[in-house]
């Protein structure tokens, strides 16, 4: 019998985290320490003791992220080593607040944060290494031979986080939601701004910004009217394209379905997400939903015959004021704080490819895209899109969020993976049975072309105001506390519940070049 993997945090570590939110919802926390660390070394020799000269910000506690590197865990294994990570996860949101809430102590000893935080991370990630091995191992898989080369944490200044920093000319491209060199046309500039000064209650800026004091900080917005253009041509069509579209209208979560579970990624494991999401279409998703619990929920959809699950970490306007989840798990207690936004329109779409014919979807397919955790993975796996309504044809954000001229909406917009590898509803790290078409529009690796998923959010967003190097009143996405609220974590969560009669009714409709609903 697997082990059972909802998990508690204990009283200390609670303690400590809701210290933290009351600690930045008062004023923020300028987190300061004599940083000297490399990421490729370990122990007290990433924190150079002999070096006095002045210290600089230590922005946030930066671990690899490990699920993303176990891609051959035996199904037998999947929810046990699920359950792992989400501990992990667990405790470099427990580390991060513990950085957060010890700044004094940092500025009076510059070994604190190594010994104090990053050693003993360093110690509770290699016990559960150590399970992660054992779960793969007892049914007959094997673990990866570098895996403890994934053990070692840093703590990451400001200068070497992805904010959004030098995006003016190069953001990412929402068409075709061509995921190739990581959807963008350029490569966004992965510095943060020497200025790290964030907002405490929509007045004095501290920390590394934001209302929580984690994010975000006035180099995450840009002016969208003084972005270059940047979005790339659409890949040319052939005469095999399947040029038709599925649209479903699935409501924008007027009726506050929130939680902030992640059933793909932590199933069994209540607040594996650390951040709330919005959920439209299937009303049953919890970090306990199965297949059959998904089939036999009520929809938002019109088309009743969609169940499927579409979710979105939430928005939230950071204008001092709180929502309802200010002292609760994944809300202010982690630093997600501010009034939650509803989308104004959520359009969802199924298209199809310029290349070829698609393959129906098989039932239950789950697909994630983009990445909640860019901020210390870098942008490899992004593929968030931000512009305002008027500009989307002309400029896409990847690393910043844009600031729209009046009358302007915000827009998010996601463009899933559209190639299948034919056989599996799911893969270990949640991303290989899904694949982008390469720069022309071809599914490569004998992947096959399936009804591409595409959703795209408005909202009427407050402009932030930028004045003196600072932001205020900022939005932003929620996300995991380490990440600091940056612009690249955003990211969109798809299970399909259709029917194999309704996949096939969608990818027909695709295949023929009609417009249906």
């Amino acid at each position: 019998m697997g082990r059972n993997t909802r998990k508690r945090r204990s009283s200390m570590a609670t303690k400590a985290i809701a210290a933290s939110a009351a600690l930045a919802l008062g004023g923020g926390g300028l987190i300061w320490a004599n940083f000297y660390a490399s990421a490729h070394e370990s122990n007290n020799k990433g924190w150079n003791q002999t070096k006095s000269a002045a210290a600089s910000q230590a922005a946030t506690i930066s671990c690899p992220d490990v699920g993303q590197k176990l891609t051959n865990v035996p199904a037998q294994a999947r929810n046990d080593v699920s359950g792992e990570l989400s501990n992990l996860d667990r405790q470099i949101t427990e580390a991060y607040q513990r950085l957060a809430t010890t700044r004094d102590a940092q500025a009076r000893d510059a070994s604190f944060v190594q010994n104090s935080i990053l050693q003993p991370l360093q110690d509770r990630r290699k016990n559960i290494f150590d399970r992660i091995r054992l779960e793969i191992t007892r049914v007959g898989g094997t673990a990866p031979a570098d895996l403890d080369t994934l053990i070692n944490c840093t703590a990451t200044p400001a200068s070497q986080t992805n904010a959004g920093g030098g995006q003016a000319n190069n953001g990412g491209q929402a068409n075709n939601g061509g995921q190739a060199n990581n959807g963008q046309t350029a490569n966004p500039s992965q510095s943060a701004p020497a200025n790290n000064g964030g907002q405490a209650n929509n007045g004095g800026q501290t920390g590394n910004g934001g209302q929580a004091g984690n994010g975000p900080n006035a180099a995450d917005f840009v002016d969208i009217t003084k972005v270059q253009a940047n979005v790339a041509a659409k890949p040319r069509r052939t005469g095999q394209a399947s040029t038709g579209t599925f649209t479903t209208r699935c409501g924008v979560n007027a009726n506050g379905n929130h939680n902030t579970d992640n059933v793909i990624v932590a199933p069994g494991v209540t607040n594996g997400a650390h951040h709330l999401h919005d959920y439209v279409g299937n009303q049953s998703n919890d970090a306990f939903a199965n297949n059959d619990k998904f089939a036999a929920a009520e929809t938002t959809c019109q088309n009743q015959q969609d169940k499927s699950s579409y979710y979105w970490p939430v928005i939230r306007l950071q204008n001092g004021t709180q929502d309802f989840d200010q002292n609760k798990d994944g809300g202010g207690k982690e630093g997600n704080v501010g009034k939650i936004l509803v989308a104004r329109q959520a359009q969802i779409k199924f298209v199809g490819s310029p290349t070829s014919k698609v393959t129906a979807m098989p039932e239950f397919l789950r697909i994630i895209t983009g990445d909640a955790k860019t901020t210390t993975n870098g942008l490899a796996n992004a593929n968030a899109h931000w512009s305002c309504t008027g500009f989307e044809n002309k400029v896409q954000l990847t690393t910043q969020y844009p600031i729209c001229p009046k009358g302007s909406s915000v827009v998010r917009t996601f463009a899933f993976q559209s190639c299948w590898d034919g056989q599996n509803t799911d893969s270990a790290n949640h991303r290989t049975h899904v694949a982008f078409a390469d720069a022309n529009g071809n599914c490569a690796n004998g992947f096959k072309a399936i009804p591409q998923l595409t959703m795209r959010l408005v909202y009427d967003v407050p402009a932030p105001v930028i004045q003196n190097g600072q932001v205020k009143n900022p939005y932003a996405v929620d996300g995991f506390p380490e990440q600091l609220h940056k612009a690249a974590t955003d990211h969109d969560d798809f299970i399909n519940v259709m029917s194999a009669a309704q996949n096939t009714k969608i990818a027909n409709c695709i295949n023929r070049g009609q417009r249906c609903q």
